[in-house]
């Protein structure tokens, strides 16, 4: 169950775009024309240039002048190098949350964690997905360190499609879940160099449950 109805258009179109580049289906160098993605998509050009636009702040497009957009190239070691700066990064973010979080930095990301199980017992996995990245961007700012929170945010949007469709991965958002469990008690309970560790571990999976999925394309289900 992947619900998406309730986001706007241009979202929704975003989304289809993204699995579509990702999945091979839009392969590298393709040239985006407005017209052929109205018609594939079903939607008038206004989504289609939102979401254009959104898709080239995370790196998934590139729009040239005069010439339009494309889907740019990304080669699988740039892919796997961007996950390990990630990792360190989110580790950082961990150990210093554990360090500085306060009292109601705390309840909201139990609150994010409790939320993440409503969409994990509804097999939700885009639902999973944008509260498990509220879970880490509220990691991020408990670290009470502005120029980490930039970088690692920065980072994380330049990957969150990849983060996103991996939890389509089976039992992914199963392990994803316990290991946010493993996390938030590190965190709370003020274990710095544990919290580090769970969450460098925790996104190097990631990037290795990516490749699971690029291996298991032909029988993925996509919504």
């Amino acid at each position: 169950m992947n619900t998406t109805s309730h986001l706007p258009l241009s979202i929704q179109v975003t989304k289809k775009i993204e699995d579509d580049i990702i999945l091979g289906r839009l392969m590298p160098g393709t040239k985006l024309d407005e017209q052929e993605l109205c018609d594939r998509y079903n939607v008038s050009r206004t989504p289609i240039r939102e979401a254009l636009k959104l898709l080239a702040a995370d790196g998934l497009v590139e729009i040239r002048p005069r010439r339009g957009a494309i889907v740019p190239t990304i080669q699988p070691i740039v892919l796997c190098e961007m996950f390990e700066v990630m990792a360190e990064l989110e580790g950082m973010c961990g150990r210093l949350a554990a360090r500085r979080i306060n009292f109601d930095e705390k309840n909201e990301l139990i609150a994010l964690h409790k939320s993440c199980e409503k969409f994990l017992f509804n097999n939700d996995s885009e639902g999973y997905y944008e509260e498990n990245k509220n879970f880490h961007f509220a990691i991020y700012h408990a670290s009470h360190n502005s120029f980490l929170i930039e970088q690692a945010s920065s980072l994380h949007k330049r990957l969150h499609p990849y983060r996103r469709l991996q939890l389509r991965v089976h039992n992914r958002m199963n392990h994803s879940y316990s290991e946010h469990e493993a996390l938030l008690n590190a965190i709370i309970d003020g274990e710095e160099l544990l919290a580090e560790k769970l969450l460098k571990e925790h996104v190097v999976i990631q990037g290795e449950k990516f490749t699971d999925l690029i291996s298991s394309l032909n029988t993925l289900i996509s919504s």
